[in-house]
């Protein structure tokens, strides 16, 4: 498998009165068609490394790449069109805009990617029959479900064909049923060679994935899917 983004040595320290250490000499290489989830107790680093990893946040000290491509030298709106182009993000909250129906929320997904306004929705269409929702495109968020509102953003996560999507705590506001349906969607998301990285407290989120990350006091302190 193709190693799509790493992270080697990073350390992440927020300042103030006291510093607050979230990561410390963390190194994780993903890879295509992994399915990873990373786990651990509340303030174990998670959330700040998929940040981190995702160019969210820049790190205090280390290395973070994509596709080869060193992040710390680039600019701030270099990384934010390498992150258009590259990754794709889903959250527990939606973030999906109210004004607009569920076509015009996934084409925002290519804004950045200088896609001229048909062929975003175009595409749009397509990445939301995807996920199996080519009967709400007219529908603005209010009138739909949890499940179909993340089913939304995942479509707006993968509508640039990102080398790597992110998914933090993605079934978190889901009832069982609908959280089921995320969960094979994302893992599905795999099966075209793209790297998926779920964030989670959910065993059974966690069961779906093939490779598990552990995570205490910001240091992996397990990995059953590193190169040996």
């Amino acid at each position: 498998m193709t190693e799509l983004l790493t992270v080697t040595g990073v350390g992440k320290t927020y300042p103030g009165a006291t510093p607050v250490r979230a990561l410390a000499d963390v190194t994780l290489a993903l890879r295509s068609g992994e399915r990873t989830a990373i786990v651990g107790p509340s303030g174990s680093g998670k959330t700040t490394l998929l940040h981190v990893a995702g160019t969210l946040e820049r790190p205090s000290r280390g290395s973070v790449r994509i596709g080869g491509e060193e992040v710390s030298g680039l600019s701030d709106a270099a990384v934010s069109r390498l992150r258009a182009h590259r990754l794709g993000f889903v959250f527990q909250q939606f973030h999906l805009l109210d004004h607009l129906d569920a076509v015009q929320n996934v084409a925002l997904g290519l804004l950045y990617h200088g896609t001229p306004a048909r062929q975003r929705r175009a595409a749009a269409v397509a990445a939301l029959d995807r996920v199996g929702l080519g009967d709400r495109l007219g529908h603005r968020p209010a009138q739909l479900s949890g499940g179909e509102r993340q089913r939304v953003a995942i479509a707006r996560a993968v509508i640039g064909k990102p080398d790597v999507v992110f998914a933090d705590e993605p079934t978190g506001n889901l009832d069982s049923a609908a959280g089921s349906t995320i969960v094979a969607l994302l893992a599905g998301l795999a099966d075209d060679g793209t790297a998926v990285v779920v964030v989670t407290h959910d065993q059974a989120v966690a069961a779906a994935m093939d490779r598990h990350v552990l995570m205490r006091d910001g240091r992996i302190v397990s990995d059953d899917g590193a190169p040996r």
